[in-house]
């Protein structure tokens, strides 16, 4: 069955146009042109919500967490499409728990891009969660095969129950957020550009851009409190953690 997508954007034009181009693409898709007539409507059959940010009554921002916190929706894929551009509108929606933002204008090849990237992102995790449920099912645990922990000063990381503390204290973190400071904390003291740090975090076929990286990044510094400071980027090369006294 075809991926089912809800565009919701005050401006008619844009929901038609992108409905158009999706709909070319196989998808089914429906439109609503306010955040309170989306609320409206029965969201649980949708794959995936499109989201002006900027709407009259109530923002895309606000009904991304009314939708976060319903049962039947809290998983359900979102991507932000709005005039804003700042780092901090995009950090905002990505804290929120966004899958991506897409700014405006945007090419329609790029839309299409990421809807196919996040959708893919999605099908791949649902079918690892199965496999891992049928697994675990299928076999008693075994705690030899448990990971060790990762610490660094207070810093530290569980990669079994994918947790992050500083000094005992819970951080939460984004799954990629997590994979990054993972990565780092296990590969210190060099620095890696852009490119390998996709190549090591995202999977093969999701479509990454150099921006998104950044963004994760400053979001993790700001998490992971003083050792945000020890994730040091190098202008032109790119980002890595180092061991500082």
């Amino acid at each position: 069955m075809n991926a089912r997508i809800l565009v919701i954007d005050d401006e008619e034009s844009i929901c038609e146009i992108v409905k158009y181009n999706l709909l070319k693409e196989g998808y089914e898709v429906d439109t609503a042109y306010s955040a309170e007539e989306a609320l409206e409507m029965d969201l649980k059959p949708y794959d995936l919500f499109i989201v002006d940010i900027m709407m009259e009554a109530m923002s895309g921002f606000d009904f991304a967490k009314a939708i976060r916190s319903g049962e039947d929706t809290e998983i359900v894929p979102i991507i932000f499409c709005s005039a804003l551009n700042g780092e901090d509108d995009t950090v905002m929606g990505l804290n929120i728990g966004a899958d991506d933002y897409i700014t405006k204008p945007f090419k329609m090849s790029e839309m299409v891009a990421r809807v196919n990237a996040v959708l893919r992102r999605t099908e791949l995790a649902r079918k690892a969660a199965a496999a891992a449920a049928n697994a675990a099912a299928a076999s008693p645990a075994n705690t030899d095969q448990l990971e060790s922990r990762i610490e660094y000063q207070g810093l530290s990381i569980d990669p079994n129950d994918k947790t992050c503390t500083i000094d005992g204290e819970p951080v939460s973190l984004t799954k990629t957020e997590f994979e990054i400071l993972s990565f780092f904390l296990t590969h210190r003291n060099r620095i890696y550009s852009r490119e390998e740090i996709i190549r090591r975090v995202w999977a093969d076929d999701v479509v990454v851009t150099t921006r998104t990286i950044d963004t994760n990044i400053t979001r993790l510094r700001k998490k992971i409190g003083p050792y945000g400071n020890n994730i040091e980027t190098r202008l032109g090369f790119g980002y890595g953690f180092k061991e500082k006294e």
